[in-house]
């Protein structure tokens, strides 16, 4: 049995952690450029619209013909787990299904603090990583908080396989980094900004001996300095 509340002090400490190992702008982007959809979705079951929007990246590549709930098809019979759901009239008539009648009942959900909110998204995909004491690739995929391990299929994990979608957490904060409203309780809002390379300082070229720069000790230079004093007496 997993202790939930363990669960979310770890998810905590590694989001406070986490650093970004791929590049998340892109695919942010496009999330953030469905909020109205996803904002039509959490006016119905009281799921933050970011919550929505990183599911429907994780489930089915944000592709708008596919459920929230496991990817399948909207507009048809459901086949991977949960199956037999719908078919629905429209892609938010789906969500609404996923978030209200489906496990994890993300909808019941009443804890929407950054632990809260990764340990439903958690618990959307499954606790088996949880049950290894590992990351769950399914929340930290692309961030220096997940090497690798993955349930390859359903009961079969490879701890050598690595997850190649983003996961949840740093969608997040790559989403919360252009959109200001995003919002969860918590320390972090945003990934720190690198810190810039400083070039080195420029070292000037040595300056070639002439008349008007004879080098020290040289002749030109004895005789600069004799002129130098027969001017000051004048």
């Amino acid at each position: 049995m997993i202790d939930l509340n363990a669960l979310a002090a770890a998810n905590v400490k590694r989001w406070e952690n986490a650093r970004l190992t791929r590049k998340f702008c892109g695919v942010a982007r496009a999330l953030v450029n469905g909020k109205a959809r996803y904002k039509a979705v959490a006016t119905k079951t009281g799921v933050p619209w970011p919550v929505i929007a990183v599911i429907h990246e994780r489930e089915c590549s944000q592709d708008w013909m596919g459920s929230l709930a496991q990817g399948d098809p909207w507009d048809r019979v459901s086949v991977h787990v949960p199956t037999g759901r719908g078919p629905f009239i429209s892609w938010e008539e789906a969500a609404v299904d996923a978030l209200v009648h489906c496990a994890p009942y993300a909808a019941r959900n009443k804890d929407w603090s950054i632990g809260g909110t990764l340990t439903l998204l958690e618990q959307y995909n499954g606790l088996g990583y949880a049950a290894r004491g590992k990351p769950s690739p399914y929340i930290w995929s692309g961030t220096d908080q997940y090497q690798s391990g993955k349930f390859v299929r359903d009961g079969v994990y490879d701890p050598d396989a690595v997850d190649q979608q983003l996961g949840c957490a740093g969608l997040l904060l790559a989403m919360i980094a252009l959109d200001a409203s995003i919002k969860f309780s918590g320390k972090k809002t945003s990934m720190p900004a690198p810190v810039p390379h400083s070039s080195p300082a420029r070292i000037p070229e040595p300056t070639q001996p002439s008349i008007t720069n004879p080098s020290k000790g040289s002749i030109g230079a004895f005789i600069a300095n004799i002129f130098a004093a027969i001017f000051r007496r004048k």
